[in-house]
């Protein structure tokens, strides 16, 4: 590939787990791939340069974008991948707690568009590519404010593509199931628990310890997003990995009672009445 036709793409949060993968399966799709950490770590694999930012902070954000297109000219594609969660019940979590979670899941996302938008249609196009979850689109018991972010981040998604459509821009979405990363390991924890739901918090430890044996590898999204990324005519959501594909149609096509049956035996909690 000449060096004047390698696009060059940006992976938020790519320091490990699904961001590290995507970055490197996007290097080896061709592209030329800078990730981004909070904090300052070692180059990804297979030649992915790795960037500090700060998706909450845009000064941090436009000093990144500056070097990426001070040293290339150009942003085709941004995978805007970095955020965690918080797990439990939601009761239990603070408002300032939940500010700080979507100040990273959803505004981080916000901030990064908001920037890379300008540079994508002065060159006449450009993919973004959100990673949401399937808990963007069906309930998430004991996660629900991690859940409301990405609801939130696929609302956003699908009304931002339509406005861009007309510049050549595309805003799609890829939503993993459980996938094998640090990402429960790094889960945040209520920070006002009350005695009620502790019988539910043993509970929630186990079914996450069980449902991690069978998790997709964080490769599975990482090649979905390359699919989403060079799709000439991408679809607005790509479920990735066969469980995410299982509840997607499902909630497209089983009644929301039964659904919601379903729901609460997957997640071990109680029938319902």
């Amino acid at each position: 590939m000449a060096q004047g036709s390698i696009k060059t793409a940006i992976v938020t949060g790519a320091a490990s787990g699904i961001g590290l993968a995507t970055a490197k399966s996007l290097q080896a799709a061709g592209y030329r791939v800078f990730g981004t950490s909070r904090k300052a770590t070692v180059d990804a694999g297979g030649g992915t340069r790795m960037l500090v930012c700060d998706v909450t902070d845009e000064a941090s954000i436009a000093d990144m974008f500056e070097t990426v297109f001070g040293e290339t000219g150009r942003v085709d594609l941004l995978v805007n991948n970095a955020g965690f969660g918080i797990s439990g019940p939601a009761e239990e979590t603070s408002v300032a707690q939940a500010q700080a979670m979507f100040d990273v899941n959803l505004f981080g996302v916000l901030r990064t568009t908001q920037a890379v938008l300008p540079l994508m249609r002065a060159q006449k196009g450009g993919r973004i590519v959100n990673i949401s979850s399937v808990q963007g689109f069906i309930p998430a018991p004991y996660m629900a404010l991690y859940g409301a972010s990405k609801h939130a981040v696929e609302g956003y998604s699908e009304s931002l593509d339509h406005e861009v459509r007309g510049q050549g821009i595309r805003v799609v979405l890829v939503e993993p199931a459980f996938t094998r990363t640090a990402f429960d390991q790094n889960l945040v924890q209520p920070d006002k628990p009350l005695d009620i739901y502790a019988a539910d918090r043993a509970g929630r430890s186990k079914f996450w310890n069980e449902v991690m044996k069978t998790a997709d590898a964080p490769e599975v999204v990482a090649k979905v997003v390359v699919k989403a990324a060079t799709a000439e005519a991408p679809k607005r959501r790509y479920a990735a990995g066969p469980k995410a594909r299982q509840v997607s149609l499902l909630r497209r096509f089983v009644p929301a009672r039964a659904f919601d049956k379903a729901i609460r035996k997957e997640m071990q909690l109680p029938p319902m009445s």
